[in-house]
């Protein structure tokens, strides 16, 4: 049953990405040949118009596959032979649907179970923020200009920044306060703490409230994102930290376990919920780093067309895909090593 729920997730965030894509491709006049879920030999498929819609043996991934896009075509709707805007358009439509899609079910759980609030609920003895004369109650605005929304916020930053000076704005009976705190570092845990604690229950907001949260939602997971890859880039976490689809499999399976034990069928469609805002916020991301082959590194070449004015010679942009796409094979046969490494 957990192998299934993964693979529904995957298929379902996969298809809204490629469905970014191909609504974006038939608003410009693009053709699309084929529209399919899934890898390999097609196990389903029916021809509506000029489209193949296909079902594919290997259930992970998919592809909106346009006329011309790898190639040159002489079909005046081929990918290729739209303006430059046209295509921009089209490549970035599947990350953006991505976020899209993070936004809808960060709203659903607005709905239901509303947000943390970044509401102080103790302050410890003897750390800095008791020194500055923070207290109990005292919601945190921001962390050195960054805008807190969810006390969750407070912790990640504390761990994407250990140690570093906080300014801290905040808010007490309506008046806006600021202190600057330098995190003391706890002995017996290891961490440097500004001495606060809060808590992760939730409350509704009114509709604009859970509206606006929900767009923060899917801030926090964009930011969480980028910030891991900092750390994977200077080397505040190292590659075998790194988890491909086997780990998320199994991430996805140990959630549903506990959720299913301790709150029932609605705490654990929730836990998938927020299951699928990271995974489709974080693919969006992943998706528009300008790396060769991802969507990014052609969104690269197209804004070079942009400036200049002139395509970039095809066959060298093919083989830069094709070296980056072959550089991404290899980072995830070592990424699933990895994970069946860690799992055993």
């Amino acid at each position: 049953m957990k192998i299934i729920i993964a693979i529904i997730i995957f298929s379902m965030i996969i298809l809204f990405h490629e469905l970014g894509h191909f609504l974006l491709a038939k608003k410009n006049g693009i053709r699309v040949n084929e529209f399919c879920l899934g890898l390999g030999p097609t196990l389903f498929g029916v021809t509506k118009g000029e489209t193949k819609y296909s079902i594919k043996l290997l259930p992970f991934g998919g592809a909106c596959m346009m006329e011309g896009e790898d190639g040159d075509s002489s079909d005046e709707r081929a990918f290729n032979n739209k303006s430059v805007w046209a295509r921009i358009s089209v490549v970035a439509a599947g990350p953006v649907f991505n976020f899209i899609m993070a936004w809808i079910f960060a709203l659903i759980i607005m709905i239901c179970v509303g947000y943390d609030r970044p509401v102080l609920t103790d302050v410890i003895e003897g750390y800095p923020a008791q020194e500055a004369g923070m207290q109990a109650g005292d919601e945190i605005i921001s962390l050195n200009g960054h805008k807190i929304h969810f006390y969750r916020e407070v912790s990640m930053y504390s761990f994407f920044y250990p140690g570093k000076e906080v300014e801290v704005v905040y808010e007490r009976d309506g008046e806006r306060y600021e202190v600057t705190l330098q995190p003391k570092l706890d002995e017996e845990t290891g961490s440097y703490m500004m001495g606060i604690s809060g808590s992760l229950a939730r409350e509704r907001g009114n509709v604009l409230e859970t509206i606006s949260h929900s767009a923060y939602e899917v801030r926090y997971w964009i930011y969480s994102t980028v910030q891991s890859l900092r750390l994977l880039v200077t080397g505040g976490v190292s590659m075998n930290d790194l988890s491909g689809p086997v780990g998320i499999v199994k991430s996805i399976g140990d959630t549903y376990d506990e959720s299913k034990s301790s709150g029932g069928a609605y705490l654990t469609f929730l836990s998938m919920l927020n299951i699928c805002i990271f995974l489709s916020a974080n693919l969006g991301v992943m998706n528009l780093l300008p790396i060769p082959a991802l969507d990014g590194g052609r969104l690269v070449f197209l804004i070079i067309e942009a400036i200049r004015g002139k395509r970039v010679d095809p066959e060298k942009e093919g083989m830069v895909h094709f070296v980056g796409l072959m550089a991404l094979m290899a980072l995830m046969v070592f990424v699933m090593f990895n994970d069946i490494r860690n799992i055993f």
